[in-house]
């Protein structure tokens, strides 16, 4: 998709501005931070930019936008804000705007939604990464003026996390670094520290935008921070994003924030600091939802089930979802707000798996036809989910098949059923799935069911008892690996279960709380610890002849 491009006067500078999309539809104005440029919005935007007309714009002195002279001065909060009414006037003069900011792009965006010379120009706003100034000068006085060991503790964690705003502080140091060796190296910073990759991203700007953009903390920080407007309350429905693994941000900045914004939606995901560019399709899902609510003025959808907090927008993959544990995993997470890919080989039971996870709240869901066995078909199946969807946040791998019946009645042909489904399946999803959460170096879950089977010998079922036993050695190996990448590896043990509500409740649970192993039922937990405490006495019981 082709952005179009235009220039805006304002203020004695020129602001480049991109747009998208169809300009008859809703306008959405994304907000870069620091030390960005409109390109770090570009994933969103295109996303965005099927829906809705899309606006991004060069904060001054970034990107191809100009610079004021003198620097000093040029960037306060009151300048920018007259760049975004002139920016909101050209690209949408007769309708109010939803407005997104990331890092200082959230920062004054805070500033443009709670002035009285904005109001009716703004119809919503989504913020991430970047608290309100006042908001935050009036936290700090909070923790000042009644230190409860609590609040102190608070107090000194951000002050830790905000250890690069002192240096930015600091006269002509910021802008040798960047113009030198941290310009120079800050695109493989990114990439090492925060995964984030992509063509065209940090643009060539990058070392004279970092150098101007220091202006907009020292024209702004000090001064808000030590006197605080008592008046920021925000003017439109506000929905804060907030991921969990910001280097820079404590979640505990954000308490007390409906005091500033009553009309408040409350988000987070398991993520560092630069999700535009790590996580485009959960923001552009939020960011639609919430802007289509606005536009129809009712309050924006949110999970309530329970864990909502946890996999709200997040995209979970369940494997075996045509029937049974499979559909009612998938529906679990649907409940709490996960997006949802059913994948089965009954493309009905996918479809229909699909669709009861849209009935139980999940914002999207899709089915997928696949037989796991395949390894070539679950190559395929990866690169559309990871080009359609977005990269598999949690996979759940749920498969397999149990004939009975003694070892020598047990053909060749069954052995290779029972492997390739309880066993090859898990590894292709654990490998191609698996890989792709790792490469985007964010973290994720991975969920192998592996019935009690798996440590509780069977005469009757040797050929699957061997495969669930090497799904759990594969799922204890493939934790160690990946937890140095964040990515957790639980194996799920059922038993013998009449209630698949239950199991999927246990998988939800196992993901929370990052379990490696989880028997499910009594019978599972009872044959678990025989396998570790007395062995000799599940050996007898392998004996008996089993009912018929």
């Amino acid at each position: 998709m082709t952005a179009r491009e235009r220039r805006v006067r304002t203020g004695g500078i020129e602001l480049c501005v991109a747009e998208l999309g169809d300009a008859a539809q809703p306008t959405i104005v994304l907000v870069h931070g620091y030390p960005d440029s409109k390109e770090v919005w570009s994933e969103v935007a295109v996303r965005l930019a099927e829906r809705f007309h899309v606006v991004l714009y060069d904060v001054r002195g970034h990107g191809r936008s100009t610079a004021p002279k003198p620097l000093r001065g040029g960037f306060t909060l009151e300048k920018l804000t007259d760049d975004f009414l002139a920016v909101v006037d050209a690209v949408s003069p007769d309708r109010p705007v939803h407005l997104v900011g990331h890092d200082w792009g959230s920062v004054q965006s805070w500033e443009f939604v709670t002035v009285k010379r904005t109001e009716g120009r703004i119809a919503s706003f989504t913020s991430m990464s970047g608290p309100s100034l006042d908001h935050f000068g009036h936290w700090i006085k909070q923790r000042i003026r009644r230190p409860t060991p609590r609040r102190v503790g608070q107090l000194l964690g951000q002050g830790a996390k905000s250890w690069y705003v002192y240096l930015l502080h600091t006269p002509v140091v910021p802008e040798l670094a960047w113009r030198g060796p941290l310009g120079r190296h800050w695109p493989k910073i990114l990439e090492r520290v925060e995964k984030v990759t992509g063509d065209g991203y940090p643009t060539p700007s990058l070392p004279t935008d970092a150098a101007h953009g220091a202006w907009l903390y020292r024209d702004n920080v000090r001064s808000r921070l030590s006197h605080p407007r008592t008046d920021a309350y925000a003017h439109a429905p506000v929905q804060l994003i907030t991921p969990l693994g910001d280097s820079f941000l404590s979640e505990r900045l954000y308490d007390e924030l409906e005091l500033w914004a009553p009309r408040l939606t409350r988000r987070t995901l398991p993520a560092k600091h630069w999700i535009p560019r790590t996580r485009p399709d959960q923001l552009a899902m939020w960011i639609t939802e919430f802007v289509t609510s606005a536009e129809a003025g009712r309050p924006a959808p949110v999970a309530s089930g329970r864990y909502a907090d946890r996999f709200g927008g997040q995209l979970v993959l369940v494997t075996g979802a045509g029937s049974d544990i499979g559909r009612a995993t998938a529906c679990a997470f649907a409940e709490a707000g996960a997006r949802v890919v059913a994948v089965d080989r009954d493309p009905e039971g996918a479809a229909r798996t699909a669709e009861l996870s849209r009935l139980n709240g999940a914002p999207e869901a899709w089915a997928e036809t696949v037989d796991i066995c395949d390894e070539q078909a679950m190559e395929k199946l990866a690169e559309k989910v990871a080009l359609a969807y977005g990269v598999v946040d949690v996979l759940v791998n749920n498969s397999g098949t149990s004939p009975s019946g003694s070892f020598f009645d047990t053909t060749t042909e069954d052995w290779r059923k029972v492997l390739d489904a309880g066993l090859w399946g898990v590894i292709h999803g654990c490998r191609i799935f698996g890989r792709q959460m790792a490469e985007r170096g964010q973290g994720g879950h991975i969920v192998n069911t592996a019935p009690a089977a798996a440590y509780r010998p069977s005469k009757a079922l040797p050929a699957y008892s061997t495969s669930e036993e090497a799904v759990l050695a594969l799922s204890e190996c493939l934790r160690s690996e990946l937890a140095g990448q964040g990515i957790g590896v639980s194996a799920l043990s059922p038993g013998f279960v009449n209630t698949p509500q239950k199991v999927a409740d246990a998988v939800l649970r196992a993901v929370v709380r990052n379990q490696a192993v989880v028997p499910v039922t009594w019978e599972a937990r009872g044959a678990r610890l025989m396998s570790r405490f007395t062995p000799g006495a599940l050996r007898a019981i392998a004996r008996l002849r089993p009912p018929r």
